[in-house]
């Protein structure tokens, strides 16, 4: 399926479809979810029918069906560029190290 050719309206009620599936899964009503999630049963019942809701209300039912996964795609996850990462190894190719051998040779002198 692909989602990007459904209008908004389509995904708002695939949201609803979701959200109403994973709550009948598991044998809660709508008064109940609601109330553990924080908000009213008229607002639950606003996007189990795909109307208009804050998504601070969707994440609270996300939380409480235990479906936040499901926002996962909008995680967003640091990427280094090349050059970025070039930059990177030629810093650490600089270090200096101390040659042993010459410190043995040369003990620090005493003032």
């Amino acid at each position: 399926m692909n989602i990007a050719s459904n209008t908004d309206l389509a995904i708002l009620a695939m949201i609803g479809d979701f959200v109403k599936k994973k709550r009948v899964a598991q044998n809660k009503t709508q008064g109940t979810l609601a109330s553990e999630a924080g908000i009213s049963r008229s607002t639950l019942s606003l996007l189990e029918r795909g109307e208009k809701v804050n998504l601070i209300t969707l994440i609270q039912v996300l939380r409480v069906l235990d479906e936040l996964q499901v926002l996962e795609g909008f995680e967003v996850i640091p990427e280094i560029s090349p050059i970025e990462y070039i930059k990177l190894q030629k810093k650490q190719e600089r270090q200096r190290v101390r040659n042993s051998d010459m410190a043995a040779e040369n003990p620090p002198s005493e003032w």
